[in-house]
């Protein structure tokens, strides 16, 4: 069933008052914008059980992993009766705050705050460290859930070109001291922050930093410690936050920072304060889930050799692949085309994620690949010549082709 029929069968909206009928009337345009099948662009054709799916983000492959199963499981067993409240009534002895401590050890922070997700943790910081009279500098291309905190916090955002540090130091040269906030590894087309650089900018102008680190907290790093770690800068990043539905592969988010924040976070922050706490089970996989990453240094040398692997398979075709990372996009820039290069992979059975607005800005929607260690020399052989057949006889915008 596509939306224009699911919209015509629906017996609420006849109780609905007119300005909602209004809305509720604009999304089958709005959201489906002429796709084939009349549903979400994102929607293409269902997988089957050997369709190649590259949508995951559990870059390790460690979701199935036997002993994280154990530990929920037997949590679960336990017979203790859980609370489910705000995580404000924690005590330091909680499992929770436990896990913290350990995540803070990890990634090298004083204090590590637990999230319900990522979207949670940024929110929450932005809410907690910014105000109306804060200068909050973003790239533009960092995740929604940063935009969103901006928002929330009231601050004023002022945009910088995507990984320009020169853009970004005029900007503060304009306007003052605040706050930057980057990803480190980008989630549409993969590229990496030039963090150095920009942590070098803050320290000159007085700036505080917030990085993301949602697709490198586990893939990079000693021991998967993040790529600000990897690149030995922890001691000038004032923030950093994650999702913990990546390489955790879990239903979490994660803030990390100094004693003095961190002590106070779970009692200002808004999404912390008014929801439920994770679940001890949940608790129980994450405690796991870092042993795991820890000791996955060859599922780490497997995942960067087989991502610059396909990179530079999709690279010779002509491909223009921005990505450094095991986030892997092929740019279809009008979403016709997107749409089109998603389905010629689909009819092939191989699957990755369609990327569009409001993910992406609008004509720069894009199929993404996820790759994950678990991923076969072979699959990844199978998606370039997936491309090398149909590629080239796709309008594809000449902006996103190589220049030979």
């Amino acid at each position: 069933m596509n939306i224009q029929s699911l919209n015509k069968s629906s017996k609420v909206n006849d109780n609905l008052p007119t300005f909602i009928k209004n809305k509720l009337n604009q999304y089958p345009r709005t959201v489906s914008r002429g796709a084939k099948n009349g549903m979400p662009l994102i929607l293409g054709k269902a997988p089957n059980k050997d369709s190649l799916m590259l949508q995951s983000n559990d870059y390790l492959s460690i979701s199935k992993d036997p002993k994280i199963i154990k530990a929920q499981v037997n949590s679960l067993k336990k017979k203790n009766r859980d609370a489910v409240m705000s995580a404000v009534f924690l005590h330091e002895d909680s499992m929770q705050r436990n896990f913290e401590a350990e995540m803070a050890r990890y990634v090298g922070y004083e204090k590590a705050i637990l999230c319900q997700s990522g979207w949670a943790a940024n929110v929450g910081l932005m809410q907690v460290i910014a105000d109306k009279d804060t200068n909050i500098y973003i790239d533009f291309f960092a995740h929604m859930s940063l935009w969103e905190g901006v928002k929330s916090s009231g601050a004023k955002a002022i945009p910088f070109r995507h990984n320009s540090a020169n853009s970004l130091e005029n900007l503060i040269k304009k306007n003052g001291s605040g706050i930057i906030v980057v990803d480190s590894v980008y989630s549409t087309l993969g590229d990496i922050s030039p963090l150095k650089d920009i942590a070098s900018l803050a320290a000159r102008y007085g700036c505080v930093l917030v990085v993301d680190e949602s697709h490198s907290l586990g893939t990079h790093g000693p021991m998967g410690s993040g790529l600000v770690a990897e690149l030995g800068i922890t001691d000038q990043v004032h923030f950093i936050t994650a999702s913990l539905a990546k390489t955790f592969a879990s239903r979490a988010g994660i803030v990390l920072c100094s004693k003095s924040l961190g002590d106070w976070f779970p009692y200002v922050s808004f999404p912390a304060i008014f929801s439920s706490a994770l679940l001890p089970y949940e608790i129980s996989g994450l405690i796991a889930t870092l042993d795991a990453v820890k000791n996955s240094d060859k599922r780490r040398e497997e995942l960067m050799f087989k991502s610059k692997y396909l990179r530079d398979g999709l690279r010779k075709l002509g491909i223009l692949i921005v990505s450094e990372s095991q986030i892997i996009s092929l740019e279809g820039g009008r979403e016709e085309v997107t749409e089109n290069i998603r389905d010629e992979l689909e009819a092939r059975n191989i699957f990755g994620s369609v990327f569009c607005d409001p993910a992406t800005p609008k004509n720069r929607s894009l199929v993404r690949f996820s790759v994950n260690s678990g991923v076969s020399i072979f699959e990844l052989d199978k998606i370039i010549s997936a491309c090398d057949e149909f590629y080239g006889l796709l309008n594809i915008p000449p902006k996103l082709k190589l220049v030979s």
